[in-house]
């Protein structure tokens, strides 16, 4: 008696099954299964039926609402906003002789006055493009980038730098002021003749 109800127990054990964890179960994914196959001759269930077209249509709306996304991206491309190159600095008075650093960030440029002028140096390096450093302890402009170095009119002296750092245009307007128009640009290329002498390149003080 004991033996058959250890046998029985021991079969009713090996029908029980711990559930898998994590995910759908196998009888949940065959259900899924069901509703998109169906045996040859076999007619689709109503609910298969409506989950196709819900899945086409799905489809189909996603292909075409990206695709009508890129059309409208070229309607609207991405601007890029740089510093006006055409902007006011002040007057001849407010600048003293020497280097003025201060509209090196907003602007990428140095005021220089001396006993005959004021010009303004694009801060270019005429290597690769970097910016340099006014080093006011060496009194030159030094490019972190290649070691090119300028002396405090822009002129280059040592370092791979071909030329010397180009001028920007400057005039005075109506009421005095020196503007500056960075779009403008005076050079003196290596073996050429130099623009430094040239009307807007400088203004007498």
């Amino acid at each position: 008696m004991n033996e058959k109800t250890s046998t029985g127990a021991t079969a009713v054990t090996d029908q029980v099954t711990e559930p898998q964890k994590g995910g759908d179960s196998p009888s949940m994914l065959s259900g899924w299964l069901r509703l998109f196959r169906t045996q040859p001759g076999e007619a689709m269930s109503p609910e298969a039926l409506r989950m196709r077209r819900r899945f086409v249509w799905s489809c189909v709306v996603t292909y075409l609402t990206a695709n009508l996304l890129m059309f409208l991206r070229f309607f609207f491309p991405r601007a890029l906003f740089e510093p006006k190159t055409v902007f006011r600095i002040g007057y001849p008075s407010d600048f003293g002789f020497g280097v003025e650093t201060k509209f090196q960030e907003d602007f990428r440029i140095w005021v220089v006055r001396n006993s005959e002028r004021l010009f303004v140096i694009y801060a270019r390096c005429t290597h690769l493009g970097c910016t340099p450093d006014w080093k006011e302890s060496e009194n030159k402009f030094k490019c972190p980038c290649h070691g090119s170095g300028y002396d405090s009119e822009g002129i280059n002296f040592e370092g791979p730098a071909p030329r010397p750092m180009d001028r920007a245009k400057v005039e005075l307007d109506a009421e005095g002021q020196i503007v500056v128009d960075t779009g403008v640009l005076y050079e003196w290329p290596a073996g050429a003749t130099s623009e430094f002498d040239d009307p807007g390149a400088f203004l007498t003080v």
